[in-house]
């Protein structure tokens, strides 16, 4: 019914379908949440702004593209979800939230993000998986109370060094990514619990036994040729995980070998035609 109602909603003309979505929404919900998500909008409903005791703000899957400057009265805001838009820079408005504990800014089409919001200095979890990331940018690593940072389907080749500073941060996912070594930047995060290095093209894994918070690795879906070390009860995700410490080399070479040799040859070359 969900699925039959958007596709109706698709053919209205755009301030009719505004009105059909949100047009109950007049008062200040009870528990402090409006979740516009997946009503087809491709601009915000400005009267949302005078609710200024909002404490979530969900707009996921709709088509927005910017926001009003009006969504600085939503001072209490604490949760905004703008992933699934089309977004192609982050709106500066949302630098004015400073209560955000919380942004949801995945599958936009971001390349970078704003100086200004290191003025969320009460960010927590901050995700931006599947934007246009070619690199993480510097501004994040001054967000000082940063706990999880998902950053994961980007074109990531490698991350700050400046990322060290950011000693809350306890959970990095960054899946699907260009890394091809190791981040050496993690290797001097020893607060770390999780690293998600799942699909890159790292080669070869550093000794990780000296991040003692360490409680789990994800490394599968790399060419790698070892396993990473780890201390002990950490639990490691990737080829050769259930050995200890790490593979034997005998058979992490032959790994390598077969890995090779299944990579077919290319086509020889035709003779030209007399």
């Amino acid at each position: 019914m969900g699925n039959t109602i958007r596709a109706l909603v698709a053919f209205i003309p755009t301030d009719r379908c505004q009105n059909y979505v949100v047009g109950d929404l007049r008062e200040m919900p009870l528990d402090r949440m409006v979740d516009l998500s997946g009503s087809q909008l491709r601009r915000f409903p400005l009267h949302v702004c005078s609710f200024t005791e909002l404490v979530k703000l969900y707009l996921s899957d709709n088509h927005l593209q910017s926001l009003p400057p009006d969504l600085a009265q939503l001072q209490n805001l604490q949760i905004l979800a703008l992933d699934f838009n089309n977004f192609k820079a982050l709106p500066r408005v949302v630098c004015t939230l400073k209560q955000l504990c919380i942004l949801y800014l995945g599958n936009n089409k971001l390349c970078d993000l704003p100086d200004e919001l290191s003025l969320l200095q009460n960010l927590r979890t901050l995700w931006l998986e599947d934007n246009c990331l070619t690199q993480l940018p510097d501004v994040v690593c001054e967000l000082s109370l940063l706990r999880t940072l998902h950053a994961g389907s980007n074109a990531l080749r490698l991350l700050p060094s400046q990322l060290r500073r950011l000693r809350e941060l306890r959970t990095i996912w960054l899946s699907g990514n260009q890394l091809t070594d190791f981040p050496p930047v993690l290797l001097r995060m020893p607060f770390l619990e999780v690293i998600d290095v799942d699909r890159n093209s790292i080669r070869y894994f550093p000794n990780l036994a000296h991040l003692t918070n360490l409680k789990l690795v994800i490394y599968d879906h790399n060419p790698c040729r070892n396993a990473p070390k780890v201390g002990k009860g950490v639990r490691r995700v990737g080829r050769w995980a259930d050995e200890t410490p790490e593979p034997q080399l005998r058979k992490a070479r032959r790994y390598a070998l077969a890995q090779e040799e299944s990579q077919e040859p290319p086509a020889p070359l035709l003779p030209p035609s007399s």
